[in-house]
Order: C-alpha cells, then sequence, then structure tokens
C-alpha cells in the first residue's frame, strides 16, 4: 500500500483493458488518478467506484488524437489535484489488419494518430506541470511488437516501435529536469482489444483462438491486465527513481525465443 502516496497520475484508455487496471491499482497505492477516455460511460463509472471506496479519481472525455483536448484535460487535471507527478500513456488502438501492399493513407494514419500522435501530445502537455513539480515519470505502453516484428498488423508494429524510441529520446532530453520517460511492453493481454484482434483476423471461435495464441509465449497463456497494471505501479513509484529510457518487457516470455 501507499506506493504512489501522494502522487497524480494521468491514465490515457483508463476506462476499460489494462488502462482500467492500472486506473486501480494506482488509486489502491494512494494516488489520485485522473482517468482519459472516449469511452464515458466505463471512464466514468470507475471514477465514481474509486471515489466511493474513498479514493481520489475523476474522469475526462479526451481524443488524445486532438492536441486541444489533451491541452485543456492536463491542465485542468494539474489545477484539480494541485499537479501532475506521473504519466501512462496507454490509450492505443490495434486498427486495420490489412498488410503493408493492401493498407489505405486513412487507416495508416489513423493508427499512427492514436498511438504515436497521441503519446507526442500528451508528453507534450504533460512535462511543464511535472518540471513545475520537480520530476515525474512518463510510462508508454509500447508492445512486444515495439521489440520484435511479426507478419501482421503493420501499421501497429511501426506505431509501437515508434512508441519505444520516443521514450528513450525524451529519457535524454528531460532527465536534467528529473522527469523519467520508460516504455512498457506487453505480451498478448486478454482485453476487449485483443478479442476484437482475434475477431478481426478472422478468427470464429475466440476461446481456441485465445488458446492458441497463449501458446505463442513460454508460460503458454495469455496475461492478466493486472500484470501490467503492477508494472506500471512499480514505474510511477519511488522504487524506479534509478530507471529511466529502458524498456520492461511482461510477454510471458514471448521476446525470449
Amino acid at each position: 500500500m501507499n506506493r504512489v502516496q501522494g502522487k497524480t497520475c494521468i491514465v490515457t484508455g483508463g476506462g476499460v483493458g489494462i488502462g482500467h487496471a492500472c486506473v486501480q491499482r494506482l488509486a489502491e497505492e494512494g494516488a489520485a488518478v485522473a482517468i482519459f477516455d472516449r469511452m464515458d460511460a466505463e471512464g466514468q463509472a470507475l471514477a465514481d467506484a474509486i471515489t466511493h471506496d474513498g479514493g481520489m479519481a475523476r474522469y475526462w472525455h479526451v481524443d488524445v488524437t486532438r492536441e486541444a483536448d489533451v491541452a485543456t484535460a492536463i491542465n485542468e487535471a494539474a489545477e484539480h489535484f494541485g499537479r501532475v507527478d506521473v504519466l501512462v500513456n496507454n490509450a492505443g488502438i490495434s486498427g486495420s489488419t490489412k498488410l503493408t501492399h493492401e493498407i489505405t493513407e486513412a487507416e495508416w494514419d489513423l493508427v499512427q494518430a492514436v498511438n504515436v500522435k497521441g503519446v507526442l501530445f500528451c508528453v507534450k502537455h504533460a512535462i511543464p506541470h511535472m518540471k513545475r513539480a520537480g520530476g515525474g515519470s512518463i510510462i508508454n505502453l509500447s508492445s512486444i511488437y515495439g521489440l520484435v516484428g511479426a507478419p501482421d498488423v503493420p501499421a501497429y508494429h511501426a506505431s509501437k516501435g515508434a512508441v519505444r524510441l520516443m521514450s528513450k529520446t525524451d529519457a535524454m532530453i528531460y532527465a536534467p529536469d528529473r522527469i523519467r520517460v520508460n516504455s512498457l511492453h506487453p505480451g498478448f493481454i486478454w482485453t476487449p482489444m485483443v478479442e476484437h484482434h482475434l475477431q478481426a483476423s478472422g478468427a470464429t471461435d475466440i476461446a481456441a483462438a485465445r488458446d492458441e495464441v497463449g501458446k505463442l509465449h513460454a508460460l503458454g497463456h495469455m496475461g492478466e491486465p493486472d500484470d501490467i497494471a503492477w508494472g506500471v505501479v512499480y514505474l510511477a513509484s519511488d522504487e524506479s527513481k534509478f530507471v529511466t529510457g529502458t524498456e520492461l518487457v511482461i510477454d510471458g516470455g514471448y521476446t525470449a525465443h
């Protein structure tokens, strides 16, 4: 308990899946959490549940592809909670399953807008608040596919590779400000996004597809959102005060072979 006591954390895509688990665990560990999402019912319900249990949380409707929305929400969160210490860039989409010779410019651009430009906007507008707070931690959700390749979803893979290098660059730039920046690389985690990806890839028996993809991991199964959330808590906390510019891989052994 209290691993992030007194810190204000922003979590994008915080209404469902990995983001939802991150919000829950950060709040349980003492953080005030600003939940950013476009899924209003889910995001508000989560904020209400946390405050009902004595925690601190508030929901903002945010489209991370719109810089004005991002700037307004971050400024409001800083004013509401008094500071910004942690930014978890979790919002993301898998996007089109079309291969490189098939994908349209619009389909490619949509993935980059959410997964790459969204990270840029959030970091850009969180940095001034972290400087005023005397430091901070930025946690950018990449993927195993920011580390290794696979013969599918090229737009998604490109976006997650970009997030990895953006994290290293910003870690170098903002180290003098005591702002740490790291990327986190999940394997397949059972979330609505992964379920949708399996459906979009043509799977008709989702349970069988889940088991089959799970076997790609050395541990033999997909992970759960909490597996990633606890990694986020570590990177958000002062336990990781000497960790910046690196990758935290939580993938059940997927990239070990």
